[in-house]
């Protein structure tokens, strides 16, 4: 068995383990991310949803049931975490629009209306309400997308098909990157004559170059343009991810893909390390700290048994609300099943409560009582707690030194 030695071990690469390894690795730690593979976050709109209960987050959050783990979070902290975002999102060349003051609507692939707080730049011309007339352009074949639905919500819509060639949402955010295809489509648009007030398509303007290309379009078009996310799996999900990524190496930081964790490494009241799984033979990866980032049950930091709820890496207790059969409610598109609200209780440093292992923080949608679904708050409450863990287990490196 080989050995690895850092300071910190991040285990799970959404946003909340990549935003704390990426804050440590600037304060100068040696900090190692394990994951099984691609995050939530590649499923995700991309949009930061910090508290959609209101039209104002801050007041959301502060209405938000006692035992929610925002409580934990400074209001300084949550607004520096947006805005550290912000400024690495710019840096690496995804800009996000929008501000902790105000909620925004973003369009879906259904023709609703999703509540949010940060966009990604190429979504922030979508329409707020349901006066301005748009034109959508979907592309033949693309499953993920379903422009009849949008038209049949809102009256002044027209739609167009553009024969791209390829038909999934990756292939054709590929072909945006070559020039002569985006003069080929070009070309195809201005033959349209549009005259409706904005041009709405799927998020499929390209890879990391879309804010340029859906700027590019706007011009040449002379009108306002916004992307609208597709069906899961999404490209502006996966932009977010790649770019969150990207910053944590350039930040120092180390990636371990594909090396799920399969046992761990125990003395005392620590966690020595964690034993992962790679082709050939097992690997222990040694920290001082580990932050607990896994998510919940999409992202397999939880997993229902019939006995109850297992946190799968740390083993730690799981708060659940009730017996099982109070777990799910009987509408299925409810907003309000009881398996929402388990995960794991923290105290205000981010450490596991009624844990042995003083060396553990979590971040992110492994935290109990989040309800993310119901509260809007999914990428949001991970980059919060993702600061504050990352704060905490900052200071306890370095007294632990």
């Amino acid at each position: 068995m080989s050995v690895i030695e850092y300071d910190v071990v991040i285990i799970g690469a959404g946003v909340g383990g990549l935003t704390t390894g990426a804050l440590l690795s600037e304060r100068g730690f040696k900090v190692a991310l394990v994951t099984t593979g691609e995050p939530t976050a590649c499923l995700s709109t991309g949009c930061i949803d910090v508290c959609s209960r209101t039209d104002n987050p801050l007041p959301g959050i502060k209405e938000l049931p006692p035992e929610h783990p925002y409580h934990l979070v400074d209001e300084k902290i949550i607004r520096q975490s947006l805005n550290y975002f912000q400024a690495v999102m710019l840096n690496m060349g995804i800009p996000y629009k929008g501000s902790i003051e105000k909620n925004r609507f973003v369009m879906s692939a259904l023709g609703t209306f999703k509540t949010s707080c940060l966009v990604p730049s190429t979504m922030e011309a979508a329409p707020q309400d349901d006066k301005e007339s748009l034109h959508i352009i979907t592309f033949k074949e693309l499953k993920d997308f379903y422009p009849g639905y949008i038209v049949s919500r809102r009256r002044n819509t027209k739609f167009s098909v553009f024969d791209a060639g390829v038909f999934t949402t990756m292939s054709i955010a590929s072909r945006f990157e070559d020039k002569n295809f985006f003069e080929r489509f070009i070309g195809w648009m201005d033959k349209l004559h549009i005259d409706q007030d904005k041009i709405g398509l799927p998020a499929v303007i390209g890879l990391e170059s879309a804010s340029e290309i859906v700027n590019a379009i706007a011009t040449l078009m002379a009108r306002p343009v916004f992307e609208i996310p597709t069906i899961p799996p999404s490209m502006p999900g996966r932009r977010l991810f790649n770019a969150l990524k990207k910053n944590f190496r350039n930040k120092g930081g180390t990636i371990y893909w594909t090396w799920p964790v399969i046992g761990t490494e125990k003395t005392g009241n620590l966690i020595e390390a964690v034993t992962t799984f790679s082709e050939g033979r097992p690997n222990s990866i040694n920290a001082r700290a580990f932050i607990l980032g896994t998510g919940s049950f999409v992202g397999g930091g939880l997993t229902a048994m019939r006995e109850g709820i297992v946190e799968n890496v740390f083993n730690l207790p799981v708060s659940v609300s009730g017996p099982r059969e109070t777990w799910f409610d009987n509408n299925y598109f409810s907003l309000n099943h009881g398996i929402g609200r388990a995960g794991i209780i923290v105290d205000s440093s981010m450490r596991p409560i009624d844990s042995p292992w003083e060396n553990i923080f979590l971040c992110g949608g492994i935290l109990a009582e989040t309800e993310i679904l119901k509260n809007g708050c999914g990428h949001g409450l991970a980059l919060a707690t993702a600061h504050t863990a990352a704060k905490s287990c900052a200071e306890y490196l370095s007294h632990d030194l």
